[in-house]
């Protein structure tokens, strides 16, 4: 079994098949006079702070100041010992802030990079290493400059693994939190089942794969509190039950099934909550209302549709109404707290926005570039539904706040994943065109992770709320049929549907999505069920 602990802050007990070689101070918890214990080799050209503000795991990570272009002098290390013979897997988790520069991963020699335009979001840098020896050596970073590097930038860096976890219980082996059981039966051709568990905060919190054929694995978990997404793949596209074998997957919790299944065809998602938490991307929201007291459906379409029932026929205030909603509830907040206007084109999570904008004054209006105001995006646009038509030209909950220029430059293009982007904004959101692997071929426009979510539930609100009309604006626009596929019930393409549920479990639910649902509601009088209920989704359409 090729098991792979990747956020061991939540998990406890895991065996696995080869000898681990310890990083000491490996999720940076530890800190003296201002440095990292454990780390011998800090060279001149970097500088480290604690940060406790994004980290991967644990409670701090090591803010790297790359200050000089001279990679030489970039070194950050410490040595392990290693035993002939067995292997290891080393990874360690990067967060480039601007793409300057890049990382490298230095294992007993100079290994993989990191992806330097893999901004504002973690990525995990591995290498795989069977020791010839027994001794010790040297594993670590080094920093690259890359064209735009402009003399200092901060790359984050956390969890660099094998480790001992931060919060990893009473070290005798015991779990403090919730023991969730992990059974999985594969079917006769095991190698092509692996399988990955994502938190709230996406982060994998364990992966598995390169299985044997028709055998059983058991693994027990230790994880905290929250909302978590497992996925199961299966390479040929058959699942694992029941054409080639009797495979099974199960996740339970002192004896009670959690998730469970085996009959899927490339890929499967199921969400599960622990604890109180709620708010996560599958599991159940944090709403305690009687708002749905009256559904009575429990999965599939019918479930949709009693749930348009409920939203159909809210008290539109028109369009420019908008205005007023964003003067008073479309603020940040959240980030930099400077009660600013909340635009998802122009935000950065993890840094100083590179222009704000103050409410009402700085409304739409003229524009050249990026920072002349903010407008009403249409995240949906009005394109797809025949223009300026009530009430969809005016529902809040689909109408963002973004900035005049990139809104224009997304113009009535579909939503998806960029390969190679024509333009992007100055907080990464990008415009060009698809990846192979989307399932569409033309332009799209990606915005950054924080708020893919956010955007996914927004389109299942809008699929569910005009269940009704929908299903006749398919040849409204070109890019309308490009992701709408003419029915009233799954409403859009499967391109378009599995990147929406794949958003929307990466990206949770979060406090402001909440706090903007109940402002809608205030607004307008009806709520997005998915932001309520977010496990709503994988009951209307996770078969």
């Amino acid at each position: 079994m090729n098991y792979k602990n990747n956020i061991a802050a939540l998990i406890l007990g895991v065996v696995s098949s080869y000898a681990t070689a310890e990083v000491t101070n490996g999720s940076f918890e530890t800190w003296s006079e201002g440095l990292p214990t454990g780390w011998t080799t800090i060279d001149s050209g970097i500088s480290i702070n604690p940060n406790a503000n994004l980290t991967q795991e644990g409670s701090s990570s090591a803010a790297i100041t790359v200050n000089t272009g001279t990679q030489g002098s970039t070194d950050f290390r410490q040595m392990v010992s290693v035993v002939a013979g067995q292997s290891y897997d080393f990874s360690v988790g990067i967060y480039h802030t601007e793409g300057g520069v890049k990382a490298r991963l230095y294992v007993d020699g100079y290994q993989g990079y990191s992806n330097e335009s893999l901004i504002n979001q973690w990525q995990q840098v591995t290498h795989s290493y069977v020791a010839s020896a027994t001794t010790d050596i040297a594993v670590g970073l080094r920093f690259y400059d890359t064209p735009g590097f402009d003399g200092t930038e901060i790359v984050y860096v956390d969890y660099f693994q094998p480790t001992q976890a931060s919060n990893d219980g009473t070290g005798d082996g015991s779990c403090s939190s919730n023991d969730v059981a992990f059974s999985l039966a594969t079917d006769n051709y095991g190698y092509e089942t692996s399988w990955t568990l994502i938190n709230a905060s996406n982060q994998e919190v364990a992966s598995g794969g390169s299985y044997d054929n028709s055998s059983n694995y058991n693994e027990n978990f230790c994880l905290a509190d929250g909302d978590y997404s497992f996925t199961i793949n299966d390479s040929y596209g058959d699942g694992i039950c029941c054409n080639f074998g009797n495979g099974s997957y199960d996740l339970s919790l002192a004896g009670t099934t959690l998730i469970s299944g085996g009959s899927f065809a490339s890929t499967e998602t199921k969400s599960f909550t622990l604890g109180n938490s709620g708010g996560g991307g599958g599991g159940s929201g944090t709403y305690t209302g009687t708002y749905y007291d009256t559904i009575t459906s429990q999965v599939g379409y019918s479930l949709k549709t009693e749930l348009h029932n409920l939203i159909n026929g809210h008290s539109g205030q028109g369009y420019s109404a908008l205005w007023t909603f964003y003067e008073n509830h479309s603020l940040d907040v959240y980030f930099e707290k400077d009660g600013s206007i909340l635009d998802i084109y122009s935000e950065n999570p993890v840094s100083a926005d590179n222009y704000t904008y103050t409410k009402v004054s700085d409304q739409c209006g003229n524009y050249s570039g990026e920072g002349g105001c903010y407008n009403r995006e249409h995240t949906f646009p009005k394109s797809w539904f025949g223009g300026k038509v009530e009430p969809m030209n005016s529902d809040v909950h689909h109408i963002y706040a973004t900035d005049g220029y990139v809104n224009s430059k997304r113009s009535g293009f579909p939503y998806g994943e960029v390969a190679t982007a024509s333009f992007t904004s100055t907080n990464n959101s990008k415009l060009g065109s698809s990846t192979s692997t989307l399932g569409y071929n033309g332009t799209v426009f990606e915005p950054i992770d924080e708020f893919k979510g956010d955007l996914a539930r927004a389109y299942f609100y809008m699929a569910t709320r005009y269940e009704n009309v929908i299903s006749s604006w398919q040849n409204n626009s070109v890019y309308g049929d490009a992701i709408l596929d003419g029915s009233s019930n799954q409403v859009f393409e499967l391109w378009q549907l599995e990147m929406l549920i794949r958003w929307h479990a990466n990206d949770p639910v979060s406090q402001k999505e909440i706090d903007r649902n109940e402002a809608a509601f205030g607004h307008q009088g009806n709520r997005n069920p998915f932001v309520d209920h977010p496990e709503y989704i994988d009951n209307i359409w996770g078969n």
